[in-house]
């Protein structure tokens, strides 16, 4: 049985004057929350949702505007809501990724169709190249359970799987078992919007938001779920970076990554916070696209840790 090697390397890339094609490419959809430097990144690609606010539609590619958004939503009366790519979409990002394996990581099925469009496409893709005799690419879907950071997480983490060499089988088994041990938390200012979304089902709807109590979150196999509460966003942000310390155990060997709707200086405070508590290998900042402005609010954060 033979496997594709998946590693990338300067000599490797480069055959008689021209450059083959990447080994392997990282898809997601957009609230995949890469970082500036990903982003310029040829193995990185994200495939936009589209964000509603009224009656305007936005696509959530890199034209969104996060400020003008944020305006468009403070003026609006109506919730605002998303949309997933689809299965076209993502069969066209499979057919035309210059790359010989694909990975693909969705938000959590529990909160979006991405997962369901991404393996449609899929299905989509393999039936067109066997009907034209081609054996194609091959192509991994991975439900995140999780969203923003914690998509970014394991895209990191696979990353680093491909450039170690490793076969596409074994690529794809360990990022589902690193998917099943990382956890994610947030801290928004209102919860109003996956409320009304109906992404909070089981939970209690109503938070004490007239005493300024803040809800720690969390995530149960992709469902959203209350960890504790505090009084105070910055007291929340504590209560979060505490029990994510505490559910890591050894932080060493762990990366955090931070990703902040709005609020630098609020994703800053979270990294110095585990600082304090714990000797992280990496805590990566990133900022929100559209569909994590959409869910988190302005000034919302979320953590992911694995």
């Amino acid at each position: 049985m033979t496997h594709t090697i998946l590693q990338d390397s300067p000599s490797a890339q480069e055959t008689d004057g021209g450059v083959r094609p990447c080994r392997y490419k990282i898809i997601g959809d957009s609230c995949l929350d890469l970082t500036e430097e990903l982003k310029a990144d040829p193995r990185f690609q994200t495939i936009p949702l589209t964000l509603q606010v009224g009656e305007a539609q936005i696509l959530d590619d890199a034209t969104f505007d996060q400020k003008a958004f944020l305006e468009k939503v403070k003026a609006c009366p109506e919730c605002p809501h998303t949309a997933c790519p689809s299965p076209e979409a993502f069969r066209k990002a499979y057919e035309d990724a210059d790359a010989e394996a694909v990975f693909v990581i969705t938000l959590s099925q529990h909160l979006s169709g991405s997962y369901n469009s991404a393996v449609l496409g899929k299905k989509l893709y393999e039936e067109e190249q066997a009907q034209l005799g081609q054996r194609g690419k091959q192509v991994g879907v991975i439900d995140s359970l999780s969203a923003s950071s914690g998509q970014l997480n394991i895209a990191l983490y696979i990353q680093a799987l491909c450039q170690a060499g490793l076969p596409f089988e074994e690529v794809m088994n360990l990022a589902e078992a690193y998917r099943d041990r990382m956890h994610t938390y947030f801290v928004l200012e209102s919860l109003d919007t996956l409320r009304k979304n109906g992404r909070l089902t089981g939970l209690q709807a109503f938070f004490a938001t007239a005493l300024n109590i803040k809800p720690v979150m969390g995530a149960d196999n992709g469902v959203i779920i209350k960890l504790d509460q505090a009084r105070g966003i910055l007291k929340g942000l504590q209560r979060m970076c505490d029990i994510a310390v505490k559910e890591a155990g050894d932080t060493l060997s762990k990366r955090a990554v931070i990703c902040h709707v709005n609020n630098k200086k609020r994703a800053e405070y979270v990294k110095e916070q585990l600082e304090k508590r714990g000797r992280f290998k990496e805590i990566l900042i990133t900022s929100a696209a559209g569909v994590a402005t959409v869910y988190a609010n302005d000034g919302g954060i979320v953590l992911a840790v694995g």
